[in-house]
Formats: structure tokens, sequence, C-alpha cells
């Protein structure tokens, strides 16, 4: 088998490998294994295959990780899209504990009140969530 299959069938693999990781690092490889496929269809020796192989991947592996170091994750809140989001109290649970039933996205959760507030809140009242925890939301007056 031609080496420019063999090179251009791992950068494949890699690239595809990369749809199942998310990390960017097997999409750097990838390509550097398709930029040394296309060196040896131009009849590049392989010395040179590899030479172009290893350089495309250390650029492109410094590049990722200067993304990731400029981009960093927050991971308190990256994944929860819920925060700030307004719900209607529909019925208490506990209400001397503060646990009530609230309506959000037409459906009913579970709501741990604030501690800090003056007042329970009445039937229908609007409180917005703050936070969650195992399927119950903690909700204020405050987003």
């Amino acid at each position: 088998m031609a080496t420019y299959l063999l090179w251009a069938i791992a950068g494949f693999v890699l690239v595809i490998a990369e749809l199942l990781t998310g990390t960017f690092y097997l999409l750097v490889l990838g390509i550097a294994a398709l930029a040394a496929a296309v060196i040896a269809y131009m009849g590049g020796d392989f010395w040179v295959q590899a030479m172009v192989a290893a350089a495309v991947a250390l650029i492109g592996i410094y590049l990722v990780r200067r993304w990731w170091t400029t981009h960093p994750k927050d991971g308190k809140a990256s994944n929860n899209l819920d925060l700030g989001q307004a719900v209607v109290v529909d019925s208490w649970v506990n209400q001397a504990a503060g646990i009530a039933r609230v309506k959000y996205r037409g459906s009913t959760w579970e709501a741990q009140l604030d501690t800090n507030l003056a007042h329970p809140p009445k039937l229908a009242d609007v409180l917005y969530i703050r936070g969650q925890e195992n399927g119950v939301f903690h909700v204020g007056t405050k987003p």
C-alpha cells in the first residue's frame, strides 16, 4: 500500500476519534498526518514526511494549548443555564422548612427557598433560581 494512503487513513482515523473526545489534540494529530500524506503523495522522502507531521503537530498543539489557557472554563456556572430564570410558586411541601413546588418550563419542581427572605412568598409569587442541587432549585427574590 502506498505511504500516502497510510498517512491519509491515519489522519482520518484520528479526526474521527476527535469527534468522540472533543479535546482538539487528536484533530491536530490528524491534520499533521494528512499534511504528511500530502508530502508523501508529492514524492517526499519518509524523513521529510515525518518532519512535516512532527512540525504541524507541535505547532498545532502549541496553538490549542494557548487557546485553552486564554479561554478557561468557568466550572461553576458553565452548564447551569437555569440560573436567574423566573419560577412561580405553585404549592407548599413544607412551609416551615421553606420547601415549595414551583412551576418552571411547563413542569413542577421542588425548590428550597432562601432563608434570608423577610416573609414567605405567597402562591403565584415569582422567584428566581439561584442554584440547583440534586434536582432541587434554590430560589430567592432576586436573580
